[in-house]
């Protein structure tokens, strides 16, 4: 369960809105033949991965969650916070490891670093 120092990025909701409409657009689909069946289950893993998926981090951790598990990674390992190419954010670990960090933009990274009760060097307010 997530504190209230605990800051969470989720992906937009609207994932978890389409992958509702697609599993309803797949009833009739599947009903036809039994052996379609199965197509019910993509949808479904769209809308658990929409529901589920993201980051949280506090003071001591980041928490990667996916569809199936999740990875956490003490703030300590962290050696630094960047952007990749597509604007997601990426922290660079002291094993020299590169974590993408699910649902975080990179314009995220002050309210990230804000978890950890730390300001960004020249940051106002």
């Amino acid at each position: 369960m997530s504190t209230p120092d605990t800051v969470r990025f989720r992906y937009n909701q609207a994932i978890l809105a389409a992958a509702v409409i697609a599993f309803i657009g797949a009833l009739p689909l599947a009903n036809a033949r039994g052996y379609l069946l199965p197509v019910l289950l993509i949808p479904l893993a769209v809308g658990l991965w929409a529901w589920r998926a993201g980051t949280d981090a506090d003071a001591r951790e980041l928490r990667l969650r996916a569809l199936a598990g999740q990875r956490r990674i003490a703030w300590d390992q962290v050696v630094e916070l960047a952007t990749d190419p597509r604007g997601r954010a990426v922290a660079r670990l002291d094993d020299g490891q590169q974590v993408v960090l699910p649902a975080v933009r990179g314009t995220d990274l002050p309210r990230l670093v804000a978890a950890t009760g730390q300001t960004l060097p020249g940051a106002t307010g």
